[in-house]
């Protein structure tokens, strides 16, 4: 009875889970075209950092670009910014469009220069045409519209070295406060294409490194985050009940193999994005990666060297067996945290694992008060026999 009960609310907390992250996966920008003022644009692009997307339309006849920027300030009552560096990539001698929320609590749009990481300036005019600006904010986004004369020596390039950004507040002049340094804060800037072409944008809308930074997030999370705990929650308390015995085990092996096939998958996207960002480091999620996926490998192929219950050996294994699965338990978790704070997603994701992991970990203290009551009943009942 106890043995159903804990694997129907195992299921229910996997379900939870799998529910929750299939609308972040739908959180790009084509799913935004209602909310943009009516207006059509040409391309929308899922930038790679920020969870921010750009919805664009170039006029290569006149040079006039059109423009609405999405994103969620970094905190109730911050800031977004998208900004044209005409001179080189990165922020500094950038200029900007900045939305945020004025005293009366309506949103506007402020020009910035911004001429160096020190010196960022409200100015009335940037050093391009810039009109019909207006912003609005709706579900904890806000956006930015605006159009843009490209000046010539950009437009007969092609493209763009766009820059966009969230910060925390801003004053009650109109100063905004500095952003985070996190690695999305950094990393969000670009080459923007203005056929559309860069980030792989046209009318299909998805930046093909954001699918993949957004796959592999999944996969680690369901695979080293999630089965793999389950796996070991089955391992741990299942055997207790004799009625369940042989089935623990091949579900405890079913789970962990499904768990290592999928986090071998999510490795691999893993070296792949890491191959496309030249020179964008996380080497802490790396290294665990790493030893992840080595512990893991180890893991499994030791099954095939598993000692019969009544061999001499067979203490030694549980040993290395328990120790080397209790690590990859630990440092998967961790892993899950740290790629959550790399793709930086609204908070309620990363609140939604929290909620699947306590639900397990709840199922584990709960199991582990059941399997105590077993095990003394039945040493007493040995006793008495």
């Amino acid at each position: 009875m106890a043995s159903s009960s804990s694997t129907r609310s195992i299921v229910l907390g996997l379900s939870l889970w799998f529910l929750l992250i299939s609308p972040a996966l739908s959180l790009t920008c084509t799913s935004q075209s209602k909310n943009l003022k009516n207006e059509i644009y040409v391309h929308c692009l899922d930038l790679p950092s920020l969870s921010s997307f750009l919805h664009f339309t170039y006029d290569a006849s006149n040079r006039s670009l059109s423009i609405a920027f999405v994103a969620a300030p970094a905190k109730s009552g911050g800031w977004i910014a998208w900004a044209i560096n005409p001179t080189a990539p990165g922020m500094a001698g950038s200029q900007a469009l900045v939305a945020y929320k004025d005293s009366k609590g309506a949103v506007t749009v402020k020009l910035y220069n911004v001429s160096s990481y020190e010196s960022i300036v409200p100015t009335k005019k940037l050093s391009f045409d810039v009109w019909d600006t207006s912003a609005d904010e709706s579900g904890g986004l806000m956006r930015i519209y605006g159009k843009v004369k490209v000046p010539e020596e950009l437009a007969k390039a092609g493209k763009l070295n766009q820059v966009w950004q969230v910060g925390p507040s801003v004053t009650p002049e109109g100063m905004i406060a500095k952003h985070d340094f996190a690695p999305p804060n950094l990393n969000s800037k670009g080459a923007l294409d203005l056929s559309g072409a860069h980030t792989g944008g046209g009318s299909t809308g998805t930046d093909s490194r954001t699918k993949k930074r957004n796959i592999h997030g999944v996969l680690n999370a369901v695979s080293w985050g999630i089965l793999f705990p389950i796996g070991a929650i089955i391992a741990r308390y299942l055997r207790t009940f004799e009625s369940a015995d042989p089935a623990w085990f091949y579900l405890h092996v079913l789970c962990q193999s499904s768990a290592y096939a999928i986090g071998v998958a999510g490795w691999g996207t893993g070296l792949k994005l890491g191959s496309d960002s030249k020179g964008v480091t996380y080497t802490g999620h790396r290294n665990i990666g790493i030893a992840l996926f080595s512990l893991a490998t180890v893991q499994i192929f030791a099954l095939f060297l598993r000692p019969k219950k009544d061999h001499k050996y067979r203490f030694h294994w549980n040993l290395y067996h328990h120790s080397v699965g209790y690590a990859i338990l630990v440092l998967g978790i961790i892993n899950v945290f740290k790629g959550l704070d790399i793709l930086n997603p609204e908070n309620k994701w990363k609140s939604a694992y929290i909620i699947v992991i306590s639900v397990l970990g709840g199922i584990a203290v709960l199991l582990e008060a059941i399997t105590w009551i077993v095990v003394i009943s039945r040493k007493s009942r040995s006793r008495k026999a």
